[in-house]
C-alpha cells in the first residue's frame, strides 16, 4: 500500500492509483447516491475529502461507524475533483476500515465554536481541533527555525542542567527537589536548628528545578565562544497572569568578547529572522489565526520583520511615558521597572514598532548585570514588541571581580555557593554577554493567542497540574 499523509495528497499529481490515507474523520455526509467524509490527520489544517460510491465497494458496514472523531483507513484512487470544489483532489474509495470508534454523543471534540476555556479542560484532545493542530504544527517549525538561526551563526547547542543549586535570577522563587520521603515527616533528617538536613539528600545539598541557563552558559560560552541554550525552565511563583506559567521553555545564547551593542544587534537580527521563517513557511496555519484569532496578525508580524528596532535608554523612556501617567494604572517615575502597560504604549502608541529599552536602574536588576560608569544603571536590555511587551531580557555580563563580589554583598547573595561563577572572573575573564527569549511569548506573538496557557501543550499553572 502507497500510505501517504494528507498533505502529501493535497500537493500530488492529480491521478495516482492505489493510495491510503489515515486518519480521523472530521465530518460525514451522505447524499442519495454517494457519502462523503472528511479526513485529517495532522500534516495541515486542510481536510481530505473521501468519496463512497456503491458501485466502488460495500462500505455498509463502515459507514455508519465512520463518525466524527473516529481513527480510519481509507484506500482508493486520488482522482481530479470536479469543478467548483475546494480542493483539486479527492480520493475515491475502494476499501475502508475502523481503527477506532468514537461515540459522537460523548466526544467533547465538535464541529462547532468552542471556549479556550473548556478545552483546557480536555487538553488531551484538543490538538484535534484546527485551531491548536495549528498552533502546535507552527510550534514545531519554529523550533526548527531557532535552531537554524544558531547553527547558521556559528552557535553551539549546549544542554545546561535543570537540576541546580544556584539561583540565577535571586528571587528564590524555585521549586525544590529531594529525594528525601516527605510523606514521613518525623522520618525526615533534621539539622541542629531543627530544619531538614539536606546535607543527607541525594545530591549533599538543598536543589532545585533551573530558572534559567544562563550561569552555566557563561561558562561554556567562556571556552566555545558563542553557545546556545534551549530547554524547560521552571518559577514557582502563584502568578495567574496571562503571561506566566509555572513551566516554560527559555532560549538563551551566550557570547564571548560581546558587549551590549551586539547583544542588542543580535536579539534583533534573531527575533526579526525567525519571525521571517514563520511567514515563510507557515503560512496557511497563520491564515487561520489571522482569520479567527487576531485580523491584525500579518501586519503585526511585518512590523517585527521589516523596522529596524528603536533603541530606547531607561532613563529616555521614562521622560517620554511620565507625561503620559494619567492613561496608566502604576505611575511612572525614574526607577519605577516598567510595566506591560508602559512597554506597549512605546511600542504600540509611541513608536509603532519594537523597542528596544537599556541602560536599566541598577536598583531592579539582577546581581550579574555589568555596572555603568553612572553608578546607578547597568548595561542591561529588554526587547519589547507590540501586543506581548518584554519579549527578551538580556545583559552585558559583570566581568569584574571586584565589581560583582561588591554587588553581591549589597544585594546579600552568598559568594560560597557562586564560586565556580567567581572563578570565571579570576582565569581569563572577558568581556560577555547574552540574553533569555521565552519561547511561549515567541508563540503568542507569532499565533496573536492572548494566554500563556494556549501556546503549549500542557500548561502548568497554579492550582492545576492535570495530564
Amino acid at each position: 500500500m502507497n500510505l501517504m499523509t494528507v498533505k502529501e495528497l493535497l500537493g500530488a499529481p492529480a491521478v495516482r492509483k492505489d493510495i491510503t490515507v489515515k486518519g480521523w474523520v472530521r465530518t460525514r455526509r451522505d447524499s442519495k447516491s454517494f457519502s462523503f467524509a472528511e479526513i485529517n490527520d495532522g500534516s495541515t489544517r486542510e481536510n481530505l475529502q473521501i468519496v463512497f460510491e456503491p458501485s466502488a465497494g460495500d462500505f455498509t458496514a463502515v459507514l455508519p461507524r465512520m463518525q466524527t472523531g473516529a481513527a480510519v483507513s481509507v484506500h482508493g484512487d486520488l482522482l481530479e475533483a470536479p469543478a467548483g470544489a475546494k480542493q483539486k483532489v479527492e480520493l475515491r474509495a475502494k476499501r475502508a476500515e475502523i481503527y477506532g470508534d468514537c461515540d459522537p454523543e460523548k466526544y467533547p471534540i465538535q464541529k462547532k465554536k468552542t471556549s479556550d476555556e473548556f478545552l483546557r479542560t480536555v487538553a488531551h484532545l484538543r490538538p484535534r481541533t484546527n485551531k491548536y493542530a495549528a498552533m502546535l504544527r507552527i510550534r514545531s517549525e519554529l523550533a526548527f527555525a531557532v535552531h537554524k538561526y544558531f547553527r547558521d551563526n556559528g552557535f553551539f547547542y549546549v544542554h545546561t542542567p535543570i537540576l541546580t543549586a544556584s539561583d540565577c535570577e535571586g528571587a528564590g522563587q524555585m521549586f525544590g527537589v529531594t529525594s528525601l520521603d516527605l510523606g514521613d515527616l518525623a522520618a525526615l533528617p533534621r539539622n541542629d536548628k531543627g530544619g531538614i538536613d539536606f546535607s543527607r539528600d541525594l545530591f549533599g545539598k538543598r536543589t532545585f528545578l533551573t530558572v534559567s541557563g544562563q550561569l552555566e552558559g557563561e561558562t561554556l560560552a567562556l571556552a566555545l565562544g558563542r553557545i546556545y541554550t534551549f530547554g524547560p525552565t521552571f518559577r514557582a511563583e502563584n502568578s495567574n497572569t496571562y503571561r506566566h506559567c509555572a513551566e516554560f521553555w527559555m532560549i538563551e545564547p551566550e557570547m564571548a568578547f560581546c558587549e551590549l551593542d551586539e547583544d542588542m544587534a543580535l536579539a534583533e537580527d534573531f527575533v526579526k529572522n525567525i519571525t521571517g521563517h514563520l511567514l515563510r513557511d507557515c503560512a496557511s496555519d497563520l491564515d487561520l489565526f489571522a482569520r479567527f484569532v487576531d485580523k491584525d496578525l500579518f501586519a503585526t508580524l511585518e512590523n517585527v520583520t521589516a523596522n529596524k528596532y528603536e533603541r530606547l535608554a531607561y532613563t529616555d523612556a521614562v521622560a517620554l511615558l511620565e507625561p503620559e501617567n494619567a492613561r496608566f494604572e502604576t505611575k511612572v517615575s525614574w526607577g519605577v521597572d516598567l510595566a506591560s502597560e508602559h512597554e506597549r504604549f512605546l511600542t504600540e502608541n509611541y513608536f509603532k514598532k519594537p523597542v528596544i529599552l537599556y541602560n536599566k536602574p541598577k536598583n531592579s536588576a539582577a546581581f550579574y548585570m555589568k555596572l555603568n560608569d553612572d553608578g546607578r544603571t547597568v548595561r542591561g536590555m529588554d526587547l519589547l514588541v507590540p501586543r506581548i511587551g518584554e519579549l527578551i531580557g538580556g545583559s552585558e555580563r559583570e566581568n569584574r571581580l571586584d565589581v560583582l563580589e561588591s554587588k553581591m554583598a549589597d544585594m546579600k547573595i552568598d559568594p560560597a555557593a557562586y564560586w565556580w561563577y567567581l572563578d570565571l572572573r579570576r582565569f581569563g575573564s572577558v568581556p560577555h554577554s547574552g540574553f533569555g527569549l521565552g519561547f511561549e511569548r515567541m508563540m503568542m506573538l507569532a499565533t496573536g493567542i492572548s494566554n500563556i496557557r494556549d501556546v503549549t501543550a500542557y500548561p502548568r499553572v497554579p492550582g492545576y497540574a492535570e495530564f
